[in-house]
Order: structure tokens, then sequence, then C-alpha cells
């Protein structure tokens, strides 16, 4: 469940930063399909998916990991 919590901060931010799925897409190299599937809980993103969307949204990945403890 400590992953849901990820899903929905890095969902959370990108809105802040008001960032498209597809220009998150783009940023991160992972498809607009797969990013919609996660944000809705409908797929778990991989640890390498996690790294690349905290990159694009300039997001510690070290913050991330507190967010699973």
């Amino acid at each position: 469940m400590n992953v849901l919590k990820v899903i929905i901060l890095l969902a959370k931010i990108r809105n802040e930063k008001k960032i498209s799925l597809e220009r998150l897409s783009k940023m991160s190299g992972v498809s607009k399909a797969h990013l919609s599937d996660i944000e809705r809980n409908l797929k778990m993103p991989s640890l390498l998916v996690m790294i690349r969307l905290s990159q694009a949204l300039k997001v510690s990945i070290t913050d991330l990991y507190e967010v699973l403890q």
C-alpha cells in the first residue's frame, strides 16, 4: 500500500506543476497510457519508472523512499 502513497504524491506534484500526462510522458520516456494506468492504480510502476518520473518532476528519489517507509 505504500507504493500507492508514492503514486498519489507523484500525481499531486504533476498536477501542481500543471504538467499533462502527455508532457510527462515525453519528459520521462514512459508512455502516456502507462502513466494513466499507474495514476488510476491499474498498474504498479517499476523502480525504473518511479526513478524516471521523479527525475522528470524534479523530485528527490530519497523523498519518495521516505514516503514508502
